[in-house]
């Protein structure tokens, strides 16, 4: 298992302290954003980690956010509410302008923005991206905008949101991933004014709403890239946010390996220390050896990125081994702790709801074995 950035580690164990257990309870209970820890992090420069030096971030590869957020995730914390903004700057970063760069990307990396939301999940389209049916028309120097998205995180907390919507319809189109594009919207102007946010509450404090776009004028200088070849562009960030969620979940499975190892060592039953029984002992056990596995695929995946080599296959196979290491250990814990387990003080309960969601989200479990399948191993394509 990596233990690369040792010094950024060590920092954002720090500031993670000052966040503790109590703080985020008391968040989940209002289903409340998490402001001043997301405040912390930009302050210290750690959201802005993958921006380049010359745009005011620490110019760091993507190993450097995979220690961050593990760290985050271990100390009881939640990347959540802001993870999205060390990815989504990348479509801007790759394929923006020179002017979009310019105009964005330091107050991005300031805070003076916050680059929060991944506009691209549909109602009827779901993770089948290609069938998204928003749509964007061209009209002298704008695009109108008109559709649905769902379970988008942080929309309500964020300035700038990266969409993804159709400028050419899909039965026009050469093939169902051409005629998409990327717009950069302006979350300040268009909200009230073709644009509607309505929150989904969940069993997670996720920050998740749908949106609705009627009319929404945005600026033709708002396309990144060229139109027709937004799917492309996105599928880098999607690359990028498949390892950093990897990361989450090794730090949510080294969470409950600690708690539960600590917890087996002190908490005696008929007179000694629970730890003793290979029934419990055995499970932490090989939670330990899962997610030191996954541990290792994610830094395979993370380095592959890194070098701009084809990753697809490594960030999809790093997010399915992480966090099915990071569910049997949230299982296993809980199970450790019997009746404490789902006690809120103990912060297990919620870290276990926090974790389940990696099973589905950002792509499920089913849809990573089925590319495997098609894609690595040659079998026909099931669906």
């Amino acid at each position: 298992m990596s233990e690369s950035f040792p010094e950024i580690r060590e920092a954002v164990r720090k500031l993670c302290a000052r966040f503790p257990g109590p703080y985020w309870r008391a968040l989940d209970r209002e289903r409340a954003y998490p402001t001043e820890f997301v405040a912390a992090l930009t302050e210290a420069g750690f959201l802005s980690v993958l921006i380049p030096e010359e745009y005011g971030g620490s110019g760091l590869g993507l190993g450097a956010a995979v220690a961050i957020l593990e760290e985050v995730h271990r100390s009881g914390c939640n990347g959540a509410a802001c993870h999205a903004q060390m990815y989504t700057m990348g479509t801007i970063l790759r394929h923006g302008s020179p002017a979009q760069k310019d105009a964005y990307l330091p107050k991005v990396a300031s805070g003076e923005l916050r680059l929060q939301a991944f506009g691209v999940t549909e109602p009827d389209a779901g993770t089948d991206t290609t069938r998204i049916t928003t749509s964007a028309r061209r009209e002298g120097d704008t695009y109108v905008v008109n559709g649905r998205k769902l379970w988008i995180s942080r929309a309500e907390h964020s300035d700038l949101m990266v969409l993804l919507c159709r400028t050419t319809p899909r039965e026009q189109a050469a093939k169902p991933s051409d005629g998409m594009s990327v717009l950069l919207v302006d979350m300040r102007t268009a909200v009230g004014n073709g644009l509607t946010i309505r929150p989904v509450r969940t069993m997670l404090n996720h920050a998740t709403t749908e949106l609705a776009f009627e009319d929404l004028v945005v600026p033709a200088e708002n396309l990144v890239g060229e139109a027709g070849k937004g799917f492309r562009y996105i599928l880098d960030g999607m690359n990028a946010e498949r390892i950093l969620i990897a990361a989450e979940c090794i730090g949510d499975a080294r969470f409950f390996i600690d708690r539960a190892s600590a917890y087996a060592k002190e908490r005696e039953v008929f007179g000694r220390a629970i730890g003793e029984n290979q029934g419990v002992q055995f499970p932490i056990a090989r939670a330990y050896v899962q997610m030191t596995s996954a541990s290792l695929m994610v830094d395979r995946a993370a380095a592959l990125f890194e070098a701009g080599e084809p990753c697809g296959t490594e960030a999809n196979m790093a997010k399915l081994t992480a966090s099915e290491a990071s569910w049997y250990a949230a299982d296993m814990c809980v199970q450790t702790h019997g009746g404490f387990g789902f006690a809120e003080e103990y912060d297990i309960e919620r870290k276990f709801r926090e974790t389940r969601l990696y099973q589905v989200a950002p792509i499920s479990t089913n849809l990573i074995l089925s590319h495997v399948a098609t894609h690595v191993l040659g079998q026909p394509k099931s669906f």
